[in-house]
């Protein structure tokens, strides 16, 4: 698409009070949203939209930059910046994969080990995964992506003597279905799924590359074996603005919430 000459909306108000970087961003966030840059279309250079809204360069990266944040954009270096598809459609049902759910819209899934330790039950996730109060459990902390832009961070939590291998397969993989296979749990179910949504706190926001204000999606879900025994508790953060929750009673796929 061709660079837009300059109009009466290009106007930015430098005596207002707010920022111009942050004028620039709404001016084409409305634009995005509108339909007048669609999708995988290129914005024009830094260049053409600094001499647009007749300021330097790095009003105009500030700019962009929030925009990425809120996963409208997407900058490549050396090739420029792209509007992004639509927000993720995540459906939750007893069987779901986030890799099956991100490739299906044509957007490449990806995850990454934050951290990993062992650590005693307390009794919440005692309870949850029907243990005894103190047992050994794997704590993993992720990040699953798709197109490199942030979807959600999760805690997850494991029986330790039923999946010791786990921390290395998930490091290996990027993928709990993945590592829980390679331990041989090759299928497992969606016993229950709870969700609440408030504003992002600050490890969130950092994870997520999210902006002051934003919020997130939280989803606590039990996941369980064939037999119906409790073998994974995870609680997710997802980026609110980046997704849309599909609650699908019919959909019979591999599930699973939050994680790779």
């Amino acid at each position: 698409m061709a660079d837009l000459p300059v109009t009466e909306e290009d106007a930015i108000n430098r005596a207002g009070g707010v920022a111009l970087w942050r004028q620039i961003a709404d001016i084409l966030r409305g634009e995005i949203l509108a339909g007048q840059w669609p999708e995988g279309a290129a914005l024009p250079t830094e260049s053409a939209l600094a001499e647009r809204f007749g300021v330097n360069r790095h009003t105009v990266r500030r700019a962009v930059a929030t925009l990425a944040t809120e996963g409208l954009v997407r900058s490549d270096q050396g090739r420029g910046t792209f509007v992004l598809e639509a927000r993720l459609s995540y459906p939750i049902g007893r069987r779901t994969r986030f890799s099956e759910i991100v490739s299906r819209q044509a957007r490449e899934p990806g995850g990454r080990l934050i951290g990993s330790r062992i650590e005693p039950a307390d009794v919440r996730i005692a309870g949850f995964l029907e243990l005894p109060q103190g047992t050994a459990l794997i704590r993993l902390e992720t990040l699953s992506v798709a197109d490199r832009i942030p979807i959600s961070t999760s805690w997850n939590w494991f029986p330790a003597d039923r999946f010791p291998n786990l921390v290395a397969a998930y490091a290996e993989t990027g993928s709990i279905t993945e590592a829980l296979r390679a331990e041989g749990a090759n299928n497992y179910l969606r016993r229950w799924t709870r969700i609440h949504a408030r504003a992002a706190e600050p490890e969130e926001r950092d994870r997520l590359d999210l902006p002051a204000g934003a919020s997130v999606l939280i989803t606590d879900a039990l996941n369980e074996d064939e037999t119906g025994t409790p073998l994974h508790f995870t609680s997710t953060r997802f980026a609110a603005d980046r997704i849309e929750i599909l609650i699908d009673s019919e959909r019979d796929e591999p599930e699973e919430s939050g994680s790779l």
